[in-house]
């Protein structure tokens, strides 16, 4: 590989938070909360809502499609100098998610919508076991919420 092509190095992680859940419908709420408080204990308290937003659709998806019974589901947030990470992981590789374009009148299938439009990034990685789906949030250019006159 000449250094033209070297991959760059991973930036360093400089803060992480990694908690198991049981599929259920609380644990969602549980790790929205979670979630929101300690983005805004790292400093990044204008993304609290998006991150809870992002955590919450990501984790429904987890309990509804990707729980297993006795298998917890992973929550792992990764904050470097540049990007806040969100992963959820579960048990279930053969039900990977897909957006949607759900009618007016369904009652479902809108939460990949909204992480692609919250997240700069996201997707799914395979695990040995189970899958991963992540979704990431650029901090360049995020200064806080737009409040307009």
């Amino acid at each position: 590989m000449t250094p033209a092509q070297e991959i760059p190095a991973p930036e360093p992680v400089l803060h992480e938070d990694v908690l198991s859940y049981t599929p259920t419908p609380g644990s969602v709420r549980l790790s929205r909360r979670r979630a929101a408080r300690l983005v805004a204990e790292w400093g990044h308290e204008h993304l609290a809502d998006d991150v809870a937003l992002l955590v919450s659709e990501l984790t429904t998806n987890a309990v509804l499609h990707g729980g297993v019974q006795g298998r917890l589901f992973r929550v792992r947030l990764l904050l470097t100098a540049t990007t806040l990470r969100i992963e959820v992981s579960d048990a279930r590789a053969e039900r990977l998610p897909d957006t949607r374009k759900p009618v007016d009148t369904d009652c479902f299938g809108r939460g990949l919508l909204i992480v692609a439009n919250l997240a700069d990034k996201w997707g799914i990685e395979r695990r040995t076991v189970g899958k991963t789906v992540f979704a990431e949030v650029s901090l360049a250019g995020k200064t806080g919420p737009l409040f307009l006159p």
